[in-house]
This record gives structure tokens, sequence and C-alpha cells, in this order.
């Protein structure tokens, strides 16, 4: 197997953002700018050379151990070179005298994962079994290591390809410790999605005992957005009855004004319908308001507190009076009649029937011009 995933770097490459520009006195060195080409790709057999050097561990000058009493032979270039922590503790290992074999020691992760680290280290290559077993210490040691491309390539392999139901609340806590806000924050919503399966899980269990703080965030967490999940849910049922209502005034307008070749017209216009003509904007709801006008002209019903349907034709004559910008001239039925109306309302019906006004217009995030407005109702 290629120990390059290709496809999954170029992935990776094309989601990251471009770096800033390098300051100036960083471009250029001794005053002369760098002849390093900026595209360069080095060819296989390169890769295979540094994998070589770092299996044979030809004149190797560190000895890193691990848990298992195991030992990697490594260079201090190398590793100085790839890492500012290695650089750092190398110079301190050499200020004591130590010119011979000098030895790190790598603790809390599996030996093959410290194995697997070091060879990223030399040639930038990986195994992809390797990856989907160690990804996660690897996301730890780059992140104390400060090994920045290996980091990203952890935080990108578990993100798409490894959170589960039993991992999620591990990787949840290494991604905070890591610094790695945007694993975190996937973690965070896979858990809010299936938080009935993972509050189950062991780790749960264990960051309940062992972090009660961090629980308790995230459960306070998951309530805050089932809350605001149901408040966004009910503001857009909302919306959709004001968006309804509004369309609804603006079809009676039509029929009433203008005439509506698919249902009825205004009484003082004689409507010529034509087939080749396509039906009106408002099609759907000039049907329903014909059933509605239609029920309403003969209904034995219509006084107060007699016919549902009847009083909800009330309920929308007035409500157009309300909208209405011009009461005078329009030719809606009662339109004067209920602006007139109005100053026998007590004060509280008035307050109820402005902000039913000022939602309804304001639902479609328009001025409600020219059938509409809301200056009609402080008049």
């Amino acid at each position: 197997m290629d120990c390059r995933n290709e496809e999954f770097s170029s992935t990776l490459e094309k989601s990251l953002p471009l770096p800033p520009p390098l300051p100036a006195h960083l471009n250029t060195k001794f005053g002369q700018k760098s002849k390093i080409k900026e595209n360069c790709c080095a060819p296989n057999a390169v890769n295979n050379s540094w994998d070589r050097l770092f299996d044979e561990g030809y004149r190797s000058d560190v000895s890193i151990l691990t848990d298992d009493g195991g030992v990697i032979y490594a260079h201090a270039s190398i590793l100085g070179v790839s890492s500012p922590v290695f650089n750092s503790m190398l110079k301190k290992l050499k200020g004591r005298g130590n010119h011979h074999k000098r030895t790190i020691s790598i603790r809390g992760v599996p030996s093959e994962a410290v194995r697997v680290f070091i060879r990223f280290l030399y040639s930038s290559c990986y195994e992809e079994e390797d990856m989907n077993e160690f990804a996660l210490p690897l996301l730890v040691l780059s992140h104390a290591y400060i090994v920045p491309r290996l980091k990203r390539l952890c935080e990108c392999w578990l993100e798409n390809r490894l959170i589960t139901i039993e991992n999620a609340v591990d990787i949840f806590q290494v991604a905070l410790l890591c610094d790695a806000p945007r694993l975190s924050h996937v973690c965070h919503r896979f858990i809010q999605s299936n938080f009935k399966s993972i509050s189950a899980s062991e780790g749960w269990k264990i960051m309940k005992e062992s972090h009660p703080v961090l629980e308790s965030e995230v459960l306070d967490s998951i309530i805050i957005e089932e809350v605001w999940q149901k408040e966004r849910k009910r503001k857009m049922n909302e919306r959709k009855v004001y968006i309804q209502l509004y369309e609804a005034m603006e079809a009676l307008v039509h029929i009433c004004r203008d005439g509506c070749r698919t249902v009825i017209g205004p009484h003082d216009k004689i409507i010529e319908k034509d087939d080749k003509e396509p039906s009106c904007h408002y099609c759907v709801t000039c049907k329903g308001l014909e059933s509605l006008v239609r029920h309403f002209a003969g209904c034995k019903m219509r006084g107060p507190g007699g016919c549902v349907h009847c009083k909800r034709m009330w309920q929308i004559l007035e409500l157009h009076s309300w909208l209405c910008a011009n009461s005078d001239a329009c030719k809606v039925p009662l339109c004067r009649n209920f602006r007139e109306r109005r100053r026998k309302q007590t004060k509280k019906e008035d307050i109820r029937w402005k902000i039913l006004v000022k939602k309804i217009v304001r639902s479609n995030s328009i001025s409600g011009a020219p059938f509409f407005s809301l200056e009609s109702i402080l008049l």
C-alpha cells in the first residue's frame, strides 16, 4: 500500500484557507530573496529515502523511549527542524554536555503511535490503517510537539471518518484539551444529535465521574439547543400564518379592485376569461377566498356568534381595514365602515389589532405599499 493517502491529502489542502503573507524580513535572507521555488514536488524516491533513513536509523543520534520499553532511533537535525518543542529539548540536552546519543521519553501513548508520529516527521507519510487506529493519540502528539500539518490531518480524519457513538465523548474531550475548536464543535453537534445513545455509552459515564463540570455544561447546552429549536419552530409557524394572512389581504384587494380571471371579480367590472392567459398570481388564495365569500353571501347565520366561517370573513374584512392605505377610494366591501367603527373600540382591542397588523406587514419584510401601509394604523 502506498504510504500516502493522496485523495484525502488533496481534500485537506483544498479545505484549508490560504496562509497570510510572511513579513518582509522573513522573505529575504542577508538581503537576498530566497531561490526556493514555491511549487516544488519531491519524487517518491526521495520519500522512500527518508523512510529508509528512519527505519534503518543510519547514524542516529537520538533515542526515543516509549511506555512499553521500546526504543525508536532518530536524528536530532530532523526532529529539531520538524518540531520547535524537540528543538528546545535537544538544545537543553546538548547544553548539559551530552554529545553522544541523547535520550527523549514520550510517555502516555502507545509505542506504535509514537513510531507513526516520528515517521511522519521524516517523510510526511502515513498508512491509512495507522491513522484509523492512532488518529487520537497522534492528535495529542502533534499538539504537544507543535506539528501543525499532522494536527490538521488528524482533526480532518477524526471529523470525517472516526466519530462514533462509542468514542464521540473521548474525541470531544481530547479536542478541547488540544485546542481543536472545529473538531470539538463537530463532536458537540454529534453528541446533541445522538444524545440518547451517547449518554448510555461508557465514555459518557467516565466523563461524568472524572469531569462533572464538563458534563453539566454539555447538558446545559443540549437543553438550550432544544429550547432554541422549539422557539425557532414556533416563530417559523407564526411567521407562516402572518404571511398567509398578508397574501389573503393582497388577494382580497386584487379581486375587488382589479378583478380576478380565476374566480369572481368586482361587481362593477365584466371580466372576459381568456383560455390563453395564465391564472393570476394569487390563484390558490383567490380560490380559498371565493369559497369563503360564496358562503358568506348565502349563509343565514351571519350574525355575531353565529357561523364560524362568516366570523372569519368578518375578521378578514376588518383586518383589511386596518391595513388599507386609502379606505376612501378602496373597493373592498365595508372597508370604510370598519375604519369608522374603530372609534368605538376599547383601547385594549385597539392595541391588539395594531400589534397584529405590525406583525403581518413585517413578516414579509416589506412596507406594504401600494395596497397597505403601517401608517394606516396610526390614523
